[in-house]
């Protein structure tokens, strides 16, 4: 095999790699904003907030505290910016009224129903199960290149079934990884 067959192949499985990490990364970030029975600042970090003339992420205007188990603080760096905040968490689908002191926003977060868990629970599979659907679509898109690699000359046939040997390993890897998130998120939903 010829160096540059052995460097786009390394390419292809980096980009494989890279591609399966951001899909985890972005589940981490679906699963934060599904809210369970606690506060959490990644309920409400990412929601779009109208100040200063444009759109800004919550994070990106306030800091936030968890008080207590079912309390979020949100402190805005610029306290004029508290109304357009309260709009953003209003109109957000948190279902959850803001109180605000002219200083803070405290969010409190009600329990849980049961039924309501069981959508959640519901709606976390289906996500992981998106995420498996991406990080295969991912390893196919990598096996197609290798495979075109190997026809063009440019890999052995050793080398491609060495790669997707190493594909297959890091896809397996990934969803165990993502099989361990939907668990711990739905012990979280569950949890009483």
């Amino acid at each position: 095999m010829s160096d540059q067959g052995q460097e786009m192949k390394d390419m292809v499985v980096a980009d494989c790699r890279d591609k399966m990490a951001k899909a985890i990364t972005h589940l981490k970030e679906e699963f934060a904003g599904v809210r369970t029975g606690r506060a959490s600042a990644g309920l409400v970090d990412k929601l779009r907030v109208d100040a200063y003339g444009s759109e800004m992420t919550l994070q990106q205007i306030a800091g936030f505290s968890v008080p207590e188990p079912r309390v979020l603080v949100i402190n805005p760096y610029d306290k004029g910016t508290i109304k357009a905040i309260e709009k953003a968490i209003q109109s957000s689908d948190l279902g959850i009224t803001p109180n605000n002191d002219g200083q803070i926003i405290r969010l409190v977060f009600p329990a849980l129903t049961e039924d309501r868990r069981k959508e959640l629970v519901k709606v976390v599979k289906q996500r992981a199960e998106d995420a498996k659907v991406a990080v295969r679509n991912v390893r196919r898109q990598a096996r197609h290149d290798l495979e075109a690699l190997e026809k063009d000359g440019d890999l052995s046939r050793d080398e491609l079934d060495r790669a997707e040997k190493e594909l297959e390993g890091q896809t397996q890897k990934v969803v165990a990884e993502i099989d361990e998130l939907l668990q711990h998120k739905e012990q979280e939903l569950l949890e009483v």
